[in-house]
């Protein structure tokens, strides 16, 4: 029986394996790592680190919702500089590949959290999280501006020069995902993180009053994932050369599967952590038993399967 090449890349970096934590959901991996060994998954993917330390949101931060949960955090984290000294050597004393999420409030700050990542050993790619507010414009969230967009990654980019890829973290709230997608790969991207979260609100009905501290949240889990689908799909159809990291309600081996025969390079598990600590390597066997079952004999053959034309038959 031939082996199955299970790796895949993002830009120029190599992964022993496609499934990569969310952003956010597991913090720089220690929870996750008294459950498995960090190294035996595609990479840690960290929560969003800022220039300071941010308290995040008023609580409620979360809410049930069907097939999904509301969240609230406000990037709540210990700042760069904290984070480098901590979370950092600790991933490397893990052999744990490393993904660092980046936010910012304006475009300049994006550029000095890139510049202190430059010089550091240990990580394989920085994932530029766009879905966050611009506070130079109003608070209106620099993925949703084509513009802003364009002059973060730009920014970046020419801060780390050409090593390190950058993954930008594009969010489904717009009308033309795709024109944006475009956007910050003409800026510099080497590859698009799809979907975040989508935006969303819940009524407390003994308070009559928005349940979350800070309003509005981010709706995660198996409700958004078709939304994922589409955004890969549509993404990919149009810049197929591209590498898209998928996430969005993953909490299985076809979940993953459907991801990637959209377009998605690599997938990433986030909510199904919450209830299932070992959802991530469940997951990845689940994904591989699958891709073998189905004939394929690397990774590489099944990313944007989907996009294949139909077998035409002379009857």
């Amino acid at each position: 029986m031939t082996a199955l090449d299970f790796s895949t890349t993002l830009g120029n970096a190599w992964f022993p394996a496609p499934t990569f934590t969310a952003s956010g959901c597991a913090s720089s991996g220690r929870e996750l790592a008294q459950f498995f060994d960090l190294k035996d998954m595609g990479a840690v993917v960290t929560k969003s680190v800022m220039m300071k330390a941010r308290t995040g949101r008023p609580t409620p931060r979360m809410a049930e919702t069907p097939s999904g949960m509301l969240n609230s955090i406000g990037l709540q984290g210990p700042g760069i500089d904290a984070f480098l000294a901590k979370d950092i050597p600790y991933l490397v004393e893990q052999k744990a590949r490393i993904i660092v999420s980046i936010a910012g409030e304006t475009v300049e700050e994006y550029s000095t959290l890139a510049r202190k990542l430059r010089s550091v050993s240990g990580i394989s790619a920085i994932e530029v999280n766009i879905s966050c507010p611009n506070v130079e414009n109003r608070g209106l969230v620099f993925a949703c501006d084509p513009e802003a967009s364009r002059r973060v990654i730009d920014g970046v980019r020419r801060t780390i020069g050409g090593e390190l890829p950058i993954i930008a973290k594009l969010s489904p709230d717009v009308t033309d995902l795709v024109s944006i997608a475009r956007g910050v790969v003409e800026a510099g991207a080497d590859g698009l993180a799809l979907i975040n979260t989508v935006l969303g609100m819940v009524i407390n009905l003994e308070s009559m009053r928005p349940h979350l501290g800070g309003k509005t949240g981010g709706l995660s889990g198996p409700a958004i994932r078709p939304i994922a689908v589409r955004a890969i799909y549509q993404v990919h159809a149009a810049m197929p050369q591209v590498p898209i990291l998928g996430m969005g309600g993953v909490a299985s081996g076809r979940d993953a599967l459907e991801m990637i025969a959209a377009g998605a390079s690599g997938v990433s598990i986030g909510t199904a952590s919450f209830g299932n600590p070992t959802a991530i390597m469940s997951i990845q066997n689940e994904l591989k038993d699958l891709i073998v079952a189905k004939g394929f004999t690397s990774l590489r053959q099944v990313i944007g399967y989907a996009h294949r034309p139909d077998e035409v038959t002379n009857d």
